[in-house]
């Protein structure tokens, strides 16, 4: 299909979103599903890279759902293995089936850190479990993340990720009502600075039970790390005890099956999964060292509790097989890769035709374009050197961002207009999406120039302004 009646217009989707609002807080479900100026977006179906909205419009995505879909949505191989699985095995909540053992099987064997796993159904789930276990096995009570890295929804964690410039370098909560005293159980840190790190380490070492750090934070588009960081990482918490922590929710699968501790080569003590390993079936992970997860309640009489009615739900458990099987079996990395470095390669062509300054970056399958007015000192139109701290961040103009996403709306293509996001491509995408994607790039950012940035000055603060303050200040709740 081609793309139908522009989302902002009155229709289906716009009395479904009313009734949404008289009985869902915000008419959405997580944060940030409610995208400032397009009321009325409301998700009819799914297919391959594609969906439709109630109002009949169809949009070529690159959001994504924040990453899942790997394969594209309702990839028919993992749908299958999942309505087979349903049909076949209820839930019963009490011991376990061989679906979780296999499941369990294959990531000990695909990621290097996993002797043992544990299942959940989120993300934020994951990350909050190899906090508490850190601390169970260590006795100790800090936690050390980094500014611009999203971990998930739960209080040690929830702070420094999009951040105003005056509020980098303190503690900056994303949600009211967590306590003071918590957040004072972790450290922010600069990501890629090893001489922070090791500072930290000289200072607190010993009260530190754990480094919790997104190996590429991509939920501040894609600060690629200094593989020097990494390093530095493994080395300063194996000195000190302290237990390392790779959340890989979003590397994990979509760059390789293996993570990008597979990649780097370093080796975290544990490591958290979700997103792709199923393909979007609610599905998150645990894994690592033996002696840190026999630590958790799940063998009688360990004391670092472990509980989830849903985890390792039949379907999901089946989703998650298919798509590694697929990812295996299949040439899904040749595929995305290739295209990811064309649309890179391509969006810098583009963005040099025009004559402006940016920052093209990502990994894969993945891609974000950064506004740099003044980055470095460049000429117009040169490719500037590729963002590595959050800092580099804050010359990112998100006015430019987010008005030229929404007037990528205008040419059915769906890559989400809030500040810093990054985008994503899946197996489903073609040579002829990216075409698309270049061709109406270059029309998206003309007429966001000439439109001075975002169309609605109002809604371009509430996403960031001409920083990053606002945009994005938590990233999928639901993770």
């Amino acid at each position: 299909m081609s793309p139908g009646p522009d989302v902002t217009t009155a229709g289906a989707g716009a009395a479904l979103a009313e009734r949404a609002q008289r009985v869902v807080p915000g008419g959405v479900n997580s944060g940030q599903r409610s995208i400032p100026g397009l009321p009325g977006l409301v998700v009819a179906g799914t297919g391959g890279a594609r969906f439709r909205t109630a109002d009949g419009a169809e949009f070529t995505d690159y959001h994504a759902a924040f990453g899942p879909p790997l394969l594209g949505h309702n990839d028919p191989d993992v749908a299958r293995a999942a309505a087979e699985a349903g049909a076949a095995l209820g839930h019963m909540g009490v011991g376990v089936t061989e679906g979780e053992i296999q499941l369990a099987e294959e990531l000990c064997a695909l990621v290097p850190s996993l002797e043992k796993v544990l299942l959940t159904s989120t993300g934020s789930e994951a990350t909050f479990h190899a906090l508490r276990v850190a601390r169970a096995a260590t006795g100790r009570r800090l936690v050390v993340k980094f500014q611009g890295c999203y971990h998930g929804w739960h209080d040690s964690v929830s702070l420094n990720v999009i951040s105003a410039p005056d509020r980098v370098g303190g503690h900056d909560p994303i949600s009211a009502g967590i306590l003071p005293e918590v957040l004072d159980a972790t450290l922010v840190l600069p990501f890629n600075d090893s001489a922070a790190v090791r500072r930290c380490f000289a200072e607190h070492g010993g009260d530190i039970a754990a480094v919790i750090v997104e190996p590429v934070p991509h939920n501040v588009g894609a600060l690629l790390p200094h593989q020097e960081f990494l390093t530095t990482l493994r080395e300063e918490t194996a000195r000190a005890g302290s237990v390392l922590v790779f959340d890989e929710v979003i590397t994990g699968v979509r760059h390789g099956l293996g993570g990008w501790q597979q990649i780097s080569g370093v080796t975290p003590d544990l490591t958290t999964l979700g997103k792709a390993i199923a393909n979007g079936a609610p599905a998150g992970a645990i894994g690592g060292r033996a002696d840190l997860m026999e630590l958790f309640s799940t063998r009688p009489g360990a004391p670092a509790f472990f509980a989830g009615t849903y985890n390792g739900h039949p379907s999901v458990v089946a989703a998650a097989l298919a798509t590694l099987r697929k990812v295996r079996e299949e040439p899904v990395h040749d595929h995305v890769f290739r295209l990811g470095e064309r649309v890179r390669t391509g969006l810098r062509t583009v963005y040099a035709r025009l004559g402006l300054p940016v920052a093209v970056t990502g990994y894969g399958s993945v891609f974000v374009t950064y506004f740099m007015p003044g980055y470095d000192g460049g000429a117009a139109g040169a490719e500037r050197p590729t963002p590595r701290t959050y800092t580099d961040l804050l010359a990112n103009d998100a006015g430019l961002f987010v008005g030229y996403r929404r007037r990528l709306l205008e040419h059915g293509i769906f890559e989400l207009p809030l500040n810093l996001k990054r985008s994503h491509l899946s197996y489903a995408h073609t040579d002829a999406d990216v075409d698309r994607l270049l061709e109406a790039t270059e029309a998206a950012v003309t007429a966001a120039l000439a439109d001075g940035g975002a169309r609605d000055l109002e809604h371009a603060s509430t996403m960031g302004g001409a920083t990053p303050a606002a945009a994005g200040r938590q990233e999928e709740a639901g993770r």
